[in-house]
């Protein structure tokens, strides 16, 4: 598999931050409950990809058991976190729970420590320790604010700990899968998980506006297709640990959304603690840059 430009990769991942950093508003556009917007959302994802998918129907057959049951788990954790995100951004501001979200290449680098063994360096560690106080300053602040956005806090917290899961599931099982065919797949369980919550709990599917029709479209065409499609794609040639490092620029951009178009206020313990995640995160992928290149050097000495 020819490995594409640097450029290339660039502009697939800044593509993907713009993307993303239109969730949150989207979301808050919304008034359905949001199990449904994430069911929608998946829906029409799987729609727009089902013409360029039929070239991968031979390849279906070749996936093992095993591959299928990581599949449907991958698709468990994204449906798990698309409902606790979505839900967290109407407890808490749009700043904060995309801020906490961001922490999820914490949790990525826990988990591929103990699932790829791979070991973070000191730098690593002391940028995820930063990180963890940032969110910790920003939770404190939104105690002080309200319940209502603690509560929203940890909703973001844990959905930041659930798109961790699937992202280490992906990069264990793309090595097998085409990106594609991947996202075709875990986007179709997603949708199946969440038709399934909205069932046994009752929540009405149909009867909606058509304003929260075209709110669910465009969750499905810009933060699904051109966020984690793209990133899904990405992890066949970068780290799932670099991939997850993207997630820094949607607090920022999705904050600075929220700020012009629903007027909300950034407390100073947002701005100490989003800078700390930021700062933290950053030292994470530095350290992680480190370690590549002194792998490519030990490789080539020994070559």
């Amino acid at each position: 598999m020819k490995t594409p430009s640097p450029l290339t990769l660039i502009t697939a991942l800044v593509t993907g931050m713009i993307a993303i950093s239109f969730a949150p508003i989207l979301v808050r556009y919304s008034d359905a409950p949001v199990s449904v917007q994430g069911m929608y959302r998946m829906l029409f994802t799987v729609i727009l990809m089902l013409p360029w998918g039929i070239k991968y129907i031979k390849q279906i057959r070749l996936i093992s058991v095993k591959d299928w049951l990581l599949l449907s788990v991958a698709g468990f954790f994204l449906a798990l976190h698309f409902l606790l995100w979505m839900e967290s951004v109407n407890y808490t501001s749009i700043a904060s729970s995309t801020i906490i979200l961001a922490l999820e290449p914490v949790f990525v680098m826990i988990g591929a420590y103990f699932v790829f063994n791979d070991r973070p360096g000191k730098a690593a560690v002391i940028g995820l320790f930063i990180a963890l106080i940032g969110a910790c300053c920003i939770g404190s602040g939104d105690i002080g604010i309200s319940r209502s956005a603690f509560i929203g806090d940890v909703l973001s917290l844990l959905g930041a700990l659930a798109v961790a899961v699937n992202m280490l599931v992906a990069k264990r099982i793309l090595s097998r899968v085409p990106s594609y065919l991947y996202s075709l797949i875990v986007f179709t369980f997603t949708f199946v998980f969440f038709a399934a919550y909205n069932f046994t709990v009752n929540i009405p599917v149909s009867g909606y506006p058509a304003k929260e029709w075209f709110v669910f479209l465009l969750l499905a065409i810009v933060p699904t297709v051109f966020g984690h499609m793209i990133f899904n794609w990405l992890l066949q040639y970068v780290k799932a640990t670099t991939v997850s490092m993207t997630v820094f620029a949607e607090p920022v951009g999705a904050s600075l959304l929220g700020v012009w178009l629903f007027q909300e206020y950034i407390s100073d313990f947002q701005i100490i603690g989003g800078l700390g995640i930021i700062i933290g995160l950053v030292m994470y992928l530095r350290s992680e840059q480190q370690q590549q290149k002194s792998s490519k050097s030990t490789v080539q000495l020994e070559g």
